[in-house]
């Protein structure tokens, strides 16, 4: 067995890569629906800044109860990214973004 193969059954491990890869999901779905490829220059500091909020607000989200899934986590990542978009003059229309009103309330909360 390699240490390889023993990181990638470990279950933290495991954890992460599902959550990010529902956020890597949410984000493409966001980006469509916006009209924005992936590969916008633009993007660059828009993720860069949607990751500082997101690791400010994942902690205490988790620990308050208000995320209890990768879904949920993938919510609280578009909102966010929806944040950052907006810094950036970018619009995103509320239908555009996943309901989850305690998480909509809570980033509105801690962002301000």
């Amino acid at each position: 067995m390699t240490g390889q193969d023993a990181f990638a059954r470990d279950p933290q491990v495991r954890y992460m890569r599902l959550v990010f890869a529902h956020i890597e999901k949410a984000q493409n779905v966001l980006l469509e629906k916006i009209g924005m490829t992936r590969f916008d220059e633009r993007l660059r500091r828009i993720r860069e800044m949607a990751l500082k909020l997101f690791e400010r607000t994942w902690g205490v989200a988790m620990q308050r109860g208000i995320v209890k899934s990768e879904e949920d986590t993938s919510v609280l990542y578009l909102d966010c990214f929806s944040y950052a978009l907006s810094t950036r003059g970018i619009t995103v229309p509320s239908d555009a973004l996943p309901k989850h009103e305690e998480i909509q309330k809570f980033v509105k909360e801690v962002l301000k």
